[in-house]
């Protein structure tokens, strides 16, 4: 029978923006064996704040994917520590066939991907890690990142990036993948989790009324974009102009989200595109 352990504890890095709102969540799980969930940025302040909450009792590091916010603080935490680091992979671990041909051709990824990343150990879906303190479940949840991984721990997961309260998730392509996302939202759905915790802002304490709100927000977005293209064909960057509202600072990320948007309605034989590198490509209805 486990120990049992007390409410995890949030350390929250000093990353503020507006991709990571307040910062990335660091999660700390258990009394003598500890887990630390996301350790965020390669930051030294963060780091430092990290081991004086664990007191040198970290056992097992895990990372829900490899974006430079939650895997660039892994390495030294695990050279500190001597913890080994759990992922589902590198950066570029688990891109469908569709993706990876995206990527061949000339699709760029999100900056934020960290090409140095490699765990000790990978994780597949539902293969437990287990100490006599608490028993975390990963569960492969794609479409923010191909090789994301949410962490059940008892009824609260925590979800990385693939639910957050304060926002929608950035799905860039090849690296985000929105038909994967659906998917996802509804694995998460289906465990019946009284909580969730995202690596950014609040946790979520009604996660099917927050799954149904985001997915009523993606169809309506495919709904505006398939209306803009009825009146004329467009580049992604073009229909994020035309059907959002945001700072010019986070136009790039709104392009990204209907290029996702774009490649699914592609595989769903519903538009078209002219031009090879489809990030600069013009859309049109079939």
């Amino acid at each position: 029978m486990n120990i049992p352990v007390k409410e995890p504890r949030c350390i929250l890095a000093p990353n503020p923006s507006p991709l990571t709102g307040p910062g990335t969540n660091t999660f700390l799980i258990g009394n003598e064996h500890i887990a630390v969930i996301d350790p965020g940025p390669d930051d030294a302040s963060h780091r430092e704040a990290i081991l004086a909450a664990a007191q040198g009792k970290i056992t097992h590091i895990f990372v829900t994917h490899a974006h430079l916010d939650h895997s660039g603080g892994a390495t030294a935490l695990a050279r500190e520590t001597g913890a080994p680091v759990l992922a589902y992979g590198d950066a570029l671990a688990g891109r469908s066939a569709t993706m990876r041909k995206l990527a061949d051709q000339g699709v760029a990824g999100n900056e934020g991907l960290d090409l140095q990343f490699a765990p000790d150990i990978t994780l597949s879906d539902g293969q437990s890690v287990e100490t006599p303190e608490w028993t975390l479940t990963p569960l492969h949840t794609p479409g923010h990142s191909a090789g994301h991984l949410s962490f059940l721990w008892r009824d609260t997961l925590f979800c990385g990036d693939i639910v957050m309260g304060w926002s929608s998730t950035l799905i860039s392509p090849p690296d985000g993948d929105l038909a994967e996302y659906f998917r996802s939202l509804e694995k998460i759905e289906s465990l019946g989790a009284h909580r969730l915790c995202p690596a950014h802002g609040d946790a979520i304490s009604a996660p099917a009324n927050r799954i149904a709100e985001l997915v009523r927000h993606r169809r309506a977005r495919t709904s505006q974009i398939m209306a803009a293209l009825r009146q004329s064909p467009d580049t992604a960057e073009g229909i994020a102009r035309r059907i959002y509202d945001v700072p010019p600072a986070l136009l790039g990320a709104a392009s990204r989200n209907v290029l996702a948007h774009l490649v699914a309605l592609s595989d769903l034989g519903a538009v078209k595109s002219e031009g090879e590198i489809l990030s600069q490509a013009e859309f049109s209805i079939l």
